[in-house]
């Protein structure tokens, strides 16, 4: 930052005949000595001993040209040289900013702005009480003045400390004033200015109560990439606040339509930054809408497919929060989402993109049959089986959660099967990670599971992987059973359960042959109330209750879990196969012939914790500055 200005010691070769006569024995020697200072530039330090000194003398100085020549000098100076001062540098300068005089002032602000680049200059700025000047200087009729002014202030808004004592000290106003300065200079700056001040809860509400959004939402489209930049980044920051967005719902018609053109800008941080900012606003379900309904799919399509990782990121988390709303499952299938999502699967660059990739499949596959199948389909179940034991632990909770939801299809459980889905989802149930096995598990249990079972049903998928790998579902139900989480010990009884129901000989018999039957039996008989699942939503989920499974009520769940052990016991010890209360194995007649009305509504709630009716899986919203 800096003024453009003539050479200081041309200044006084020309003024100084005129003044001399006026001028006090130490102001002759503090010019005199500047002169010779400046002659020799390069090798002199102007911020200490006798060129600082000489400098102080002229700004002090009730004569304007001197205060003119060392605002000069300072600006100058400070234009090829930045480093940490004190106060004795900072002090002539701030005398310098009250001068009446534009020159002095348009110098002066320029000075500071270039110091206020250093961390450290920042702080004692601020501290010594530089920002009342500055802000009137932002009220100055001159446009230099107010640049230079507004310049400052946005380096010294860079650092936290100073947030909040520049929101507080009035210069939000006259800065959002300036973002409509017709000089396009000021509008950056000022822009510039009010992005920085976005990034703390209270700041925003100090920016929302000064105005800012209004202004910032008509500069997106400027047609200077630096405003459309930072008016983009800073609503983005706003939009972080429920209460934001909602006052945004309610002022701002156009703000969707306005990002969704600048996901096209010949910026590419522009377009970056417009989809950070609807991915923030579709937080909410009525922007989830209404930038499908705004043309916004094929831009986000579009960005998504691209070489650059920041706008494969921002269009990827953007549109994960999109799918959130079933209206928008179909429409996002339809506008050719999918093999681009499962390609990116695999985008091992970033494990954020794949988190994305894959909860928005799974998202997608949420309320619609004929979206799950569309989906397995389209690859993406051969994709999971392939990476998903390779993956970071975040992306493998994500993915054994998708085909949770995938293997609620009665239609295609058996074609999950057959992909061989269970050899890669056993292991997985023993990992480090509680969340990883509770969806692996869940998974396991839905594919156990058929609303309607059939007699050409085809379980020999669990008798291949009974024993293997790494011990099979046998170790897995074993290990869970034995668990202290209940919610482990429900998956684990309702999954047997469902492979006794299958009627599958070698199944069943697997079942009565295991050691499995010890750990039931101590769950049919305890009364104890064991601790349910800490389990339930990942670092970076809003969403965390429509995972494939739900923590179980501690009371409700115990019982639960006692009457599902105790038919297992009822089934595989009774002599009586088709006796009342006991699970017929291989019938193709509907269960209400033989499972009691309790019964029914155990398996539609378990089910239904498995299934995760609720929507949705979004992500965090996040400053893009």
């Amino acid at each position: 930052m800096g003024i453009t200005s003539s050479c200081c010691d041309s200044c006084f070769s020309r003024k100084s005949q005129s003044y001399e006569p006026l001028l006090l024995e130490n102001e002759r020697e503090a010019v005199a000595d500047l002169l010779q200072y400046l002659e020799n530039r390069t090798t002199t330090n102007f911020f200490s001993g006798s060129p600082l000194s000489a400098l102080t003398t002229l700004s002090f100085s009730d004569n304007v040209d001197l205060q003119r020549s060392a605002a000069l000098a300072f600006a100058e100076i400070t234009e090829k040289e930045v480093r940490p001062v004190g106060r004795d540098t900072l002090d002539p300068i701030l005398f310098l900013l009250s001068s009446h005089d534009t020159e002095v002032q348009r110098a002066a602000s320029a000075a500071l702005g270039n110091l206020a680049v250093n961390t450290e200059n920042k702080l004692l700025i601020v501290k010594l009480g530089g920002l009342e000047p500055l802000i009137r200087q932002m009220l100055s009729p001159n446009v230099e003045v107010q640049c230079n002014a507004v310049g400052c202030v946005t380096n010294l808004a860079t650092h936290d400390d100073n947030k909040t004592k520049i929101a507080k000290s009035g210069a939000l106003v006259p800065l959002t004033r300036l973002a409509r300065s017709k000089d396009m200079r000021v509008q950056r700056n000022a822009t510039g200015a009010l992005l920085n001040m976005t990034h703390s809860d209270e700041n925003r509400q100090q920016l929302v109560n000064a105005g800012a959004i209004p202004v910032l939402v008509s500069l997106l489209n400027s047609p200077d990439t630096d405003v459309q930049y930072y008016c983009t980044t800073a609503l983005s920051n706003i939009a972080v606040d429920g209460a934001n967005r909602k006052k945004l719902a309610q002022s701002e018609p156009k703000l969707v339509t306005s990002l969704v053109q600048l996901m096209d800008s010949s910026s590419l941080k522009v377009q970056c930054q417009a989809a950070l900012a609807l991915r923030n606003l579709a937080s909410d379900e009525k922007y989830q809408l209404e930038i499908v309904k705004a043309d916004g799919l094929q831009p986000l399509l579009r960005l998504l497919q691209s070489t650059y990782l920041p706008l494969i990121l921002s269009s990827a988390a953007c549109v994960r929060n999109v799918s959130i709303h079933p209206q928008n499952e179909s429409p996002i299938i339809e506008s050719g989402f999918l093999q681009p999502l499962i390609n990116l699967l695999s985008f091992k660059e970033n494990e954020e993109v794949q988190c994305h990739a894959i909860s928005t499949l799974r998202n997608l596959a949420a309320s619609s049959e004929k979206n799950k199948l569309a989906i397995v389909k389209a690859g993406a179940v051969q994709s999971i089986k392939e990476l998903i034991l390779d993956v970071p632990m975040n992306v493998q909770s994500e993915m054994t959660a998708c085909v949770a939801v995938l293997a609620l299809s009665d239609e295609l459980k058996g074609q999950l099967l057959e992909m061989g889905i269970c050899e890669v989802l056993i292991p997985l149930t023993n990992s480090s990670s509680s969340e990883v096995q509770g969806n692996s598990a869940a998974a396991l249990g839905n594919l156990s599971s058929k609303d309607g079972r059939a007699a050409t049903d085809d379980y020999s998928a669990f008798n291949d992987v009974w024993d293997k790998p790494e011990g099979g579902m046998h170790q897995y139900l074993h290990r869970f059973l034995s668990s202290v989480d209940a919610t482990f010990q429900h998956i684990a009884v309702w999954t047997i359960v469902q492979l006794l129901e299958s009627g599958d000989p070698q199944l069943i018999q697997n079942i009565r042959n295991s050691d499995l039957l010890d750990p039931v039996r101590k769950l049919s008989q305890s009364p104890s109330v064991t601790p349910t699942s800490s389990i339930g939503g990942t670092p970076h989920s809003h969403r965390s209750q429509s995972r494939s499974y739900q923590d179980t009520e501690t009371g409700e769940g115990q019982g639960e879990i006692q009457l599902l052990a105790r038919k297992i016991l009822d089934f595989v010890e009774g002599d009586d196969m088709g006796a009342p209360g006991s699970l017929v194995p291989g019938s193709s007649v509907g269960r209400e012939s033989y499972v009691s009305e309790r019964d029914e509504e155990l398996r539609r709630s378990i089910t239904h914790a498995f299934g995760g009716s609720n929507h949705g899986h979004g992500s965090n919203h996040g400053h893009g500055y």
